[in-house]
């Protein structure tokens, strides 16, 4: 991940990211649904992901994180020059 002052760590960021209630043993409401989370974050495609279990279907799926979470944490981590 790159912003105009650096590099930061995708370590980092999903480090982060786990502090914002993304994490293993929490429950989440995005997309308009409920899920249990499996994984703490890691970096998928580009973006940020985690493992999920959908409340509703039970389902175990990967779930990307939205930009603006990614953003609004990012905005808090000064990067590496």
């Amino acid at each position: 991940m790159t912003t105009s002052q650096g590099i930061i760590p995708s370590t980092e960021v999903c480090a982060r990211i786990r502090q914002f209630g993304y994490a293993v043993s929490q429950s989440i409401r995005i997309y308009g649904e409920e899920f249990d989370v499996l994984s703490d974050p890691f970096p998928s495609d580009g973006g940020i992901a985690i493992q999920v279990r959908s409340k509703r279907t039970l389902q175990a799926r990967v779930l990307r994180l939205p930009a603006t979470v990614i953003h609004r944490v990012k905005e808090n981590i000064r990067p590496a020059v």
